[in-house]
């Protein structure tokens, strides 16, 4: 059994560390209206008021639907200062000037990719740190975009498996609309996690834990983590 008032507290005191660390005044984090930022804005917003979550939207219907307002509610009841980034023409502009086709694989990355480099600029603007939000069953799987929403200056959940982050947010008292929600990236329409990666979160923790799950899903989960090493390594540096 997780004990709930105790993570929360060496958490919250992790964030705490790393703004007096780094001198940093704040902290902004990309708040989707999913599970994971959920958790992450509020772990952050108890250990600092000045935290900025930063909405934004993307083409996808669902990002000016069910996301937004997830992400609004959560800053409603949580007390967090947001501010709402539309990146959708930004995204078209790349795409036009680029002026050659792409593959599917490379227009669903330029969003978060897009995102990270909004929230620096801000980060910066104000002197805050950004915070991650990827939890350790999406790092194991390398599910996440290189540069994009795995660029980040700390990670307060990174340990936490993505079923346990359920876990957290009921203990927490979150939206239930947020707790409630299929895990879903909102890099496309009717996209989510699980659909798109062909296994369960819960087949993800089964496994990682050492229990048994089907062949197929022990398939997937070890060829999703083999082909994605090079995401969860620095990059190779000549000479160094």
């Amino acid at each position: 059994m997780i004990d709930f008032e105790k993570e929360v507290s060496k958490r919250v005191e992790y964030i705490r560390e790393m703004l007096k660390k780094t001198g940093a005044k704040g902290i902004v984090f990309g708040n989707s209206g999913g599970k994971d930022c959920a958790l992450v804005g509020i772990l952050s917003k108890k250990a600092t008021d000045n935290v900025l979550a930063v909405i934004m939207p993307c083409e996808s219907k669902a990002n000016y639907g069910s996301d937004k307002s997830d992400a609004e509610k959560l800053c409603e009841k949580f007390g967090i200062d947001h501010v709402v980034v539309d990146l959708t023409e930004a995204k078209q502009a790349i795409v036009k000037n680029i002026g050659m086709e792409l593959p599917n694989g490379s227009l669903i990355n330029i969003a978060p990719r897009l995102r990270m480099t909004t929230l620096y600029a801000i980060a910066a603007k104000y002197g805050y740190l950004v915070a991650g939000t990827g939890n350790a069953s999406e790092r194991y799987m390398g599910y996440f975009t290189k540069w994009g929403d795995g660029a980040f200056d700390f990670n307060p959940i990174a340990d936490i498996k993505a079923t346990e982050v359920f876990e957290y947010l009921k203990y927490l008292g979150a939206p239930e609309s947020i707790i409630q929600k299929a895990p879903s990236a909102g890099l496309f329409e009717g996209q989510t996690d699980e659909k798109e990666m062909g296994v369960t979160y819960r087949e993800i923790t089964d496994y990682m834990e050492g229990k048994p799950v089907s062949d197929e899903a022990k398939a997937i989960i070890e060829r999703y983590h083999k082909t994605s090493e090079h995401k969860r390594q620095p990059s190779p540096l000549y000479g160094v």
